[in-house]
């Protein structure tokens, strides 16, 4: 794994914590790191209600992006509660895809970081529904 994808690791490592907030919602099981195009890194962790009203760490870290000025992904990795990365789901993908219709296929996804297995959005989102 290049140092990126580890500096990016160890921030969405850092902030995983997962916790109990209240009977009613839970945080931090699933953390996420954003690289920006440039190259600042964002964190998001996920925010799991009762309801509907949560959100996924990756779409979190974005939207600490955007909140700080930015828009444009380079990479995205996401720890599970296991320690292990896994992939965006389809609501963050969506979400990439907005923000970069033109160039999300590019954007990077950390899948394994045991085997640092890495998958481009677009190989995994082939066709925008728009």
């Amino acid at each position: 794994m290049d140092k990126i994808w580890e500096e990016m690791y160890d921030a969405a490592k850092k902030v995983q914590n997962g916790r109990r907030i209240s009977g009613y919602v839970e945080a931090g099981g699933v953390s996420a790191a954003v690289l920006s195009s440039s190259g600042n890194i964002y964190v998001g962790v996920c925010i799991d209600t009762c309801s509907t009203l949560g959100i996924c760490a990756e779409r979190n870290a974005i939207f600490n992006m955007i909140t700080n000025g930015e828009h444009r992904i380079k990479r995205v990795l996401a720890i599970m509660p296991d320690g292990k990365s896994g992939a965006p789901c389809g609501a963050c993908r969506e979400l990439m895809v907005q923000l970069m219709p033109e160039e999300y296929k590019d954007i990077e996804i950390m899948l394994d970081t045991e085997t640092c297995r890495t998958v481009r959005l677009g190989d995994i989102t082939p066709e925008w529904w728009i």
